[in-house]
């Protein structure tokens, strides 16, 4: 299982643009329904900061998610609508702890 997360800020008046662009993928997602894949995204308190937390199962090789065309539109502009650029940070395959997710 390969685990991630992305955090990132928007630029002000773009956070609502990258939020539909998210619920597209969502949306793709739901549609193609791929196995082994974890995602959830969030909006901050601050209305521009997103955080996306990512599973996979890493026995496939590659993410289903990166194949998405929703994702791919979304990934097209993503420089463009952000204040801070994506940041990824890889994280270990067992969790510390975890508590009802």
């Amino acid at each position: 299982m390969k685990r991630f997360v992305v955090r990132y800020k928007v630029k002000p008046g773009r956070a609502q643009e990258n939020e539909e662009l998210i619920r597209k993928v969502f949306a793709e997602l739901h549609e193609a329904a791929p196995a082994g894949v974890s995602y959830a995204a969030f909006k901050g308190l601050d209305g521009v900061s997103f955080l996306h937390i990512v599973s996979i199962d890493a026995k496939t090789g590659s993410s289903p998610i990166s194949q998405l065309a929703a994702f791919k539109a979304f990934q097209a502009g993503i420089r463009d609508r952000c204040e801070e650029q994506p940041i990824t940070t890889d994280l270990e395959e067992t969790p510390i702890g975890s508590y009802g997710t």
